[in-house]
Order: C-alpha cells, then sequence, then structure tokens
C-alpha cells in the first residue's frame, strides 16, 4: 500500500471535524453508492412513515379531508376516554410480559440444547422445532385440538372420561382464551431468533471454553453464563429485539384464533385498537396517536433489554 505524501498529512493536522468527515466520505464513495439503495428505501418506507404517523397524531384526519390540527386531544381521549384503549394497554402488557421473555429463553435453551447434538441429528431436531414457525395451517391444529363441539379432541376426551357433561367452547369463554391464546404463541415463537441462537453457538471459538477451564468454569451453567452467552451478545440482541417485536405486535395469533373482536374485549391489544380505528373506521389521526404510543413502548422495551444484556457475563 503506498505512503501518502509527507505534506498531506501535515496538512490534516489541523483538520476539523467536518473536515475529516469529508474526507472519510470521499474515501468511501464507493460503499456509500452500494448502500444508498438500501438506505435511499429505509427512508421513504420506514423513518417517513414514523414521522409522518407522529405528526399525525396531533391531528384529526380521515384521509379525504385536510388533516385538523388537534394537538393533544387525541392523546388525552385515549387516557381519559377510551376505556377499551386502557384494556388494550393492560393486554399488551400482559402478552409482551409473558410471551416476550418465555419465547427469548425457550429459543435460548432449546437452542443451547440443540447445540449438543450431533450435526445430522441437529438438523433433523432443528426442522421439528421450527416447524411450527413456518407452518401455514398452525392455527387449524389448535382450532381443531380446542374446537367447541364434541369433535373436538380436548372435549372429546373430557367427555369421554366424564370430567365435563357438554363441550366447552374454548375460543368463546373468556377464562380459556388468554391461556389457550398464549400456548399458541409460545409454540410458534421458536423462529428467528431460535435460529439465530443456534448459528451463535455454533461460531463460538472452542478455544475460549479451554481456557474458561483454566481460569475456573467448573460445570456446563458457568460455561454458558461466562463465556458462550458474553460471546455471544449480538445474536442475543437481535433475539430479543425479535422477541419485543413480536410481543408487543401480538395480534395475528388471536385473530386468527377467537377473531375480531374478542369476546368482552379479553384479549384486545393495541394492535387491534390501531387496526380498528385506522382500517375500519378510518380515524387516521388517532390511529397514528395508538401506534407512536406503541412505537414508544418498543423503544424503551428495547432500551431496557439493551441494558440488562451488558451485565451478562459478569
Amino acid at each position: 500500500m503506498a505512503k501518502e505524501p509527507v505534506n498531506a498529512v501535515k496538512e490534516r493536522a489541523d483538520w476539523t471535524k467536518r473536515d475529516w468527515r469529508r474526507y472519510e466520505m470521499k474515501k468511501n464513495k464507493v460503499a456509500y453508492l452500494f448502500v444508498a439503495p438500501y438506505m435511499i428505501l429505509f427512508t421513504v418506507f420506514t423513518v417517513a412513515p414514523v414521522v409522518l404517523s407522529f405528526l399525525l397524531s396531533f391531528t384529526s384526519f380521515n384521509m379525504l379531508e385536510w388533516p385538523k390540527m388537534v394537538w393533544l386531544d387525541n392523546y388525552l381521549r385515549l387516557f381519559l376516554a377510551d376505556d377499551i384503549f386502557l384494556t388494550s394497554v393492560k393486554n399488551t402488557f400482559l402478552f409482551a410480559v409473558i410471551t416476550g421473555p418465555a419465547s427469548y429463553l425457550l429459543c435460548l435453551f432449546f437452542a443451547w440444547f440443540i447445540n449438543e447434538l450431533t450435526p445430522k441429528i441437529r438438523s433433523f431436531v432443528t426442522l421439528i422445532f421450527y416447524a411450527p414457525a413456518i407452518a401455514g395451517n398452525v392455527y387449524l391444529i389448535w382450532g381443531i385440538l380446542f374446537s367447541g363441539d364434541s369433535y373436538g379432541y380436548v372435549n372429546g376426551w373430557l367427555l369421554k372420561m366424564g370430567l365435563i357433561s357438554e363441550p366447552i367452547l374454548f375460543f368463546q369463554n373468556v377464562n380459556y382464551i388468554f391461556p389457550l391464546i398464549i400456548m399458541v404463541a409460545l409454540w410458534t415463537s421458536l423462529g428467528t431468533s431460535f435460529l439465530t441462537f443456534i448459528a451463535g453457538f455454533q461460531n463460538v471459538d472452542r478455544t475460549y471454553y479451554e481456557a474458561g477451564a483454566v481460569d475456573g468454569v467448573k460445570n456446563r451453567w458457568q460455561e454458558l453464563w461466562f463465556v458462550t452467552l458474553p460471546l455471544m451478545k449480538n445474536q442475543m440482541l437481535l433475539s430479543a429485539v425479535l422477541a419485543i417485536t413480536g410481543a408487543f405486535g401480538f395480534g395475528a395469533i388471536i385473530d386468527a384464533m377467537v377473531g375480531f373482536p374478542s369476546p368482552d374485549y379479553c384479549v384486545h391489544t393495541m394492535v387491534h385498537h390501531l387496526n380498528d380505528y385506522g382500517n375500519l373506521r378510518m380515524e387516521l389521526g388517532y390511529a397514528s396517536a395508538i401506534a407512536t404510543l406503541l412505537f414508544l413502548m418498543m423503544i424503551g422495551s428495547n432500551f431496557l433489554v439493551r441494558n440488562l444484556l451488558k451485565r451478562v457475563g459478569k
């Protein structure tokens, strides 16, 4: 690699940060050209809609008329005059607190377990665990198991054993809907995060385990906490973001299993409330306020998880 002239190096001693930034951009202009298409699409279809939604949250907008500024009225209406929204916030937090950490730990545990298997068995078991996440008829299976008539397997078994006298309407009874939805959500949670953890375990250099043994690591749990997880922080962060996004964006499973709206709004989430006002009632200003709050909740949760992951292995 050719050395730069001494005079050019001396001239840079007095450069400001802006000069250095301009120099680096010019030096790496080819890289910027390759990144430009993605950045343009990301800005147009992700950043711009988020900013626009935030601005619309202070307006009354129905897609037919020009937005009318109402300032904080949408937010005041959400917290002071919309009881269903408060119910949706409670349900969203319950789903997030239960399914988020649970699905994250399940992905980590099963990936760690599968990593200990031989390569051929590992591939087969990975497919078995990952299949529910990609199966198109996953909701159909649970619908058949918990069908509200005697043809449902669970009702059939309970009737045969004499535990019930008539079939239970599982997906119409508020006492059963919530736990069943949680079960389906956890069963389908072994998706991208699961594969990310497996890839992370596979990329850990075995020499670190030998060094850990020399430094006093005595068992597999200590090995996992002090050696493996600190080397997988990137995969852990990605999986955490996916788990949080999935937990707060909970809605598709409920729509498929229970329908919309759910009985007595027992599993009504912020996503449902957003779809109700944004897609059905066309109150886009009000829907934008809901979307903004949901976005802030996700950002706050990601910030909290990032700080927690920094303590792994300490």
